[in-house]
């Protein structure tokens, strides 16, 4: 089977760079698998869990908040507001997330802080859902 170059790269930084038999982004309308002649696509990346898959098993996992998925027959780069290694990130840090983005709401002086504050908190649930739904995986 052919492989699909991959990247997932931040702003500020390079974070994976591989071949792989298939990769999984959570997409804002759903996840998509991506293999080798994929055809082409841009999305937006939502709060998430990103899966490399080298044959039918999962090499490696990523947490991802955001961003943006370009896609061709022979390539998949994500460029990710943040990404962190699945195994790096635990429920205690994620529930931290939420409590200070929770508090950030609380604290908001004007609307636009507020609705600052709140897509916070929504991601911060968001991961930690994902991450609860693959940490039994």
């Amino acid at each position: 089977m052919a492989k699909v170059a991959f990247r997932l790269v931040m702003p500020e930084r390079e974070v994976l760079a591989t071949e792989a038999d298939m990769v999984v982004v959570p997409g804002s309308e759903g996840d998509f698998g991506v293999l080798h002649g994929h055809a082409p696509l841009i999305s937006t990346v939502r709060p998430g869990v990103l899966e490399v898959l080298q044959g039918n098993k999962v090499e490696q996992r990523f947490i991802v908040v955001g961003g943006f998925a370009e896609v061709t027959p022979e390539r998949c780069t994500v460029l990710a507001d943040e990404a962190m290694p699945f195994d790096e990130v635990t429920a205690e840090q994620l529930a931290e997330r939420e409590r200070q983005a929770q508090n950030e709401v609380t604290d908001a002086g004007n609307d636009a802080e507020k609705a600052a504050a709140e897509k916070a908190l929504a991601v911060a649930k968001d991961l930690r859902r994902a991450q609860a739904y693959y940490a039994s995986r």
